[in-house]
């Protein structure tokens, strides 16, 4: 029997370098926002809230997939553009920034 591959979804690769919160490193906040930087091409994954430069974290693109897996949805989202939701539990809503 033949094992099914799924294909990574995104342009960048598993191991990009994302920014995001250490709250949602440790999966106390979820994903509420996500903006893929027109400038530097970087995606960031936040909660919402406003972030200190202390909160901050660096993960690669999969393992911040792998705190939430809704975040495929988003794999084509353009740079430049932010996308957002009120709850874990609600749909993405995008626009170009």
């Amino acid at each position: 029997m033949k094992k099914m591959v799924r294909s990574w979804p995104f342009e960048d690769p598993e191991n990009a370098a994302v920014i995001t919160t250490h709250k949602i490193m440790k999966r106390q906040s979820p994903i509420l926002y996500v903006s893929h930087d027109d400038d530097d091409r970087m995606w960031q994954f936040l909660d919402g809230g406003d972030v200190s430069e202390t909160e901050a974290r660096i993960l690669g693109l999969k393992e911040v997939i792998d705190i939430d897996p809704s975040l495929i949805q988003l794999a084509d989202l353009p740079m430049g553009w932010v996308a957002w939701r009120e709850t874990k539990f609600n749909q993405w809503i995008s626009e170009k920034r």
